[in-house]
């Protein structure tokens, strides 16, 4: 969440004390300017301050509070608006703040599993790829130049890692006089790779369409990507229906937070088949992305009134699969990897020792 230019960003974690502090207020009978105001004027953040001092002075010029934080539409999305707004309209804003605290704490940790889910294989990666073109580049040419002082016979593998390393100790090209050697090409090819992907979804929505329809086919990560996607609409949803908010009004606040095409269409299609009349079970199994374990527990809310702990139940279960899976793309990247480095490892010195080894022979004769 952005902060202004050279202050501090405002934090989720910000926006879960300050509703909890006015959920405290509230509950106080604290009326709502003067929680306001002993907010901004506690608060350690200082953009989340100059925030307050805004929205306070709108409060007290007439407006409501969903109006003055809908002034700020970086920081409070329109699901923090519609919470708050239906806490207005039935009277009860310390229900609504506390659905907001358990959705934001719900989102802080979504987004921490999110961070480890991106973060660690970008580093394990790096690290990787820094080791093998250091190997490449500095180690090997010094075992190949003592080869071919030998003059040995040289097997197709040690070939193979002689022209491999040539390829990353060798300049490709120059920049601007620099040489620009393999070993770095190897090393910038991720995020060249990145940067055109970012470039290729900003052209147009069709390639953008292209590109999400890719991610969602990728192994491990594309189902990843598809259930923290879910979990998130899941979560959202259910916390705007426990506020009073309707099915229609939910799902289409609910799918703001999806950011991938493919499964943005999707969402989309729940959203037509229950404004053509469907029930959500329905719907969810009509978008053909919901477990059919998810579509029963809907269905059996639906029937037995009482979809709102259902749809928390939903939430809770995306949640742990989030988890689960995260947890175990971890635990497959990192022995992975480790193999990789190993192999590698392992070419360098068959390449180095194998000659050797294989004209031993020659080298008893002389």
């Amino acid at each position: 969440m952005l902060g202004g230019l050279g202050k501090p960003k405002v934090k989720t974690r910000d926006l879960i004390q300050l509703f909890v502090h006015m959920e405290q207020m509230q509950s106080s009978g604290v009326p709502l300017l003067d929680a306001l105001g002993d907010i901004r004027d506690t608060t350690e953040n200082p953009t989340l301050s100059d925030m307050l001092t805004d929205i306070h002075r709108d409060v007290s010029d007439g407006s409501s509070l969903s109006e003055a934080l809908n002034k700020h539409p970086k920081i409070f999305t329109n699901i923090y608006i519609s919470l708050v707004s239906a806490g207005e309209e039935t009277g009860d804003l310390t229900s609504s703040y506390n659905q907001l605290i358990k959705y934001l704490k719900w989102v802080d940790g979504i987004n921490s599993k999110i961070k480890k889910a991106t973060r660690y294989p970008i580093i394990v990666t790096f690290v990787v790829l820094l080791t093998i073109t250091f190997m490449m580049m500095i180690v090997v040419p010094q075992i190949v130049g003592f080869l071919k002082f030998l003059s040995l016979d040289l097997p197709w593998f040690t070939v193979a890692l002689i022209n491999t390393s040539n390829f990353f100790s060798t300049p490709a090209f120059s920049v601007l006089g620099i040489p620009i050697y393999g070993g770095f090409i190897v090393l910038g090819v991720p995020a060249l790779a990145y940067f055109l992907m970012k470039v290729a979804h900003k052209s147009s929505e069709s390639v953008a369409y292209r590109v999400d329809m890719i991610f969602l086919t990728l192994p491990v990560f594309g189902g990843l990507i598809r259930k923290i996607t879910i979990a998130r609409y899941s979560q959202t949803f259910a916390a705007l229906f426990s506020s009073g908010i309707d099915v229609v009004n939910g799902l289409k606040s609910a799918r703001q937070t999806v950011s991938n095409l493919v499964m943005i269409d999707a969402m989309k299609t729940v959203e037509r088949l229950v404004q053509s009349g469907s029930p959500l079970s329905e719907a969810f199994n009509g978008c053909g992305e919901f477990p059919s374990l998810v579509i029963r527990m809907v269905k059996v809310g639906e029937e037995s009134g009482k979809l709102s702990p259902v749809l928390d139940q939903v939430s809770d279960f995306y949640t742990q699969d989030v988890n689960e899976a995260i947890d175990g793309m971890i635990e497959l990247i990192q022995p992975t990897l480790t193999a990789i480095l190993g192999l590698m490892i392992a070419w360098i010195a068959a390449g180095s020792l194998g000659p050797i080894y294989m004209n031993l022979g020659n080298f008893m004769d002389f």
